[in-house]
């Protein structure tokens, strides 16, 4: 039995912050191609930690320097079901002349991890590795098999990193059936007597999309009734301030009664604004759940200013909700109108998954035992991550990477946000709940 089991601490613990100081000063930037710096220093330092504690990782480099990190835990019943913990080791890039500390430094202050993959994802690749190696240091076999997956390329589709080990190496997940991994597990405090940890069930489709509008090359100084910027700047417009409907899906009622039980007041759907409003800063993430999505993101057209280009083109990040995919396009359609042009850059689908089953009841128990005023409840994640990748293997997915956060802290903000930073007692909380959620799973 673990140390968390008899209230003392994980041993774990101990390295955690050291493991994600690591891991964030690797700078693993992902720019959408091959430009950056890839994952390949960060699989291969995985890897070391993991062949220190005897286990036998195996890294597959997709491209040069795009490279995954894979190795399998046996458990005590290899005749049951194997666990997947997945997590990716790229990170957004960022501009340190905007950052309080440098991004990738890995700074210690007012007590939280600062940089770069603080929370996405780097704080869950450390307690994972964290809690992986106390155990195996130990000889605490986990209950199942357990395959751990650290991954490249997720924040830009996966494409390099879960897609290509699903497509080329389905054997690596054999036995497989649930998997856990980021943005679920964080803490929404209601009050001293209740606090909402968020676990994903559900994640909203992709459709990156781009638009192209073809017109009439000419002389800037000329009349011009066919200019293409003007007629793909008045489409994208449209579309930027367009007001898209609320659709209630499965997840998102689950969650809104959860809410309206932890505070003990009803919840009118038809005022979302006024239910947004009492989540402080988890509003922004639970509110882009609420409608399906598309943000105009980039422009591009021309190449002198006294000449009217032939052609213009914007990027869009559409998003959709679970089982709104042919609604979600006819209506990206008509707000466009016939001039545009639409292609699919990068699609996804949308996936949800129902809150029940021991997974989840393990998730609440340790919880509990780390957190007694803690009550796990389901959401849907407005973003995607690698879970829909090992959905096309039958695994089911849920996003739970344990927090207990100061209420003040802006969570949703950090994502892809300047001076992302991750609490340490978050970091050390995590290493408990995930040692003992192995134990329950």
């Amino acid at each position: 039995m673990s140390e968390s089991n008899t209230g003392g601490t994980v041993p774990g613990e101990d390295e955690v912050v050291d493991l994600c100081r690591d891991l964030i000063r690797i700078d693993t930037s992902n720019y959408g191609d091959h430009s950056g710096p890839g994952e390949r220093l960060a699989a291969e330092y995985v890897a070391e930690k993991l062949a220190e504690v005897g286990l036998e990782p195996k890294i597959f480099e997709s491209h040069k320097g795009r490279a995954s990190t894979v190795a399998r835990i046996a458990g005590e019943d290899p005749s049951r079901p194997a666990l997947l913990i997945h997590g990716h080791t790229d990170v957004v890039p960022a501009n340190a002349a905007d950052w309080t500390y440098d991004p990738f430094a890995g700074e210690i202050a007012d007590g939280c991890l600062w940089g770069r993959g603080a929370v996405d994802m780097k704080d869950m690749d450390a307690m994972t590795l964290a809690v992986v190696r106390d155990r195996l240091r130990s000889g605490r076999k986990p209950p199942r098999d357990i395959v751990l997956a650290f991954l490249a390329d997720e924040e830009a589709g996966g494409t390099y990193g879960a897609r290509h080990l699903v497509d080329n190496h389905p054997d690596l997940f054999e036995g497989v059936t649930e998997a856990i991994s980021e943005v679920g597990g964080f803490s929404f405090t209601v009050n001293e007597n209740l606090r909402l940890y968020l676990v994903e069930t559900a994640q909203k489709g992709m459709h990156w999309m781009r638009l192209t509008v073809d017109g009439t090359a000419g002389h800037g100084s000329m009349t011009n009734t066919d200019n293409a910027i003007t007629e793909l700047c008045e489409a994208v417009g449209r579309l930027g301030r367009h007001e898209w409907p609320v659709r209630m899906t499965k997840t998102v009622r689950s969650f809104l009664d959860e809410l309206s039980d932890a505070l003990g007041v009803p919840l009118d759907p038809e005022d979302m604004e006024g239910t947004l409003a009492t989540l402080g800063g988890i509003a922004k993430m639970i509110g882009a759940t609420l409608r399906n999505s598309a943000a105009p993101t980039m422009l591009g057209a021309g190449y002198k200013v006294n000449v009217i280009p032939g052609q213009a083109t914007a990027h869009v990040d559409g998003r959709f909700l679970p089982g709104y995919e042919e609604e979600f396009l006819a209506d990206i359609d008509r707000i466009l109108g016939p001039r545009v042009r639409r292609e699919d850059v990068h699609g996804d689908k949308a996936l949800e998954t129902s809150f029940d089953g021991k997974l989840v009841d393990a998730m609440q128990t340790a919880l509990v035992a780390e957190d007694p005023i803690a009550r796990a409840v389901p959401y849907m994640l407005s973003g995607g991550t690698d879970a829909k990748s090992f959905d096309d293997l039958g695994i089911r997915g849920f996003g739970f990477a344990p927090l207990k956060l100061p209420p003040e802290l802006d969570f949703a903000g950090m994502f892809h946000g300047v001076d992302e930073r991750v609490p340490l007692d978050g970091l050390k909380f995590g290493v408990r709940v995930l040692d003992r959620f192995i134990d329950a799973c």
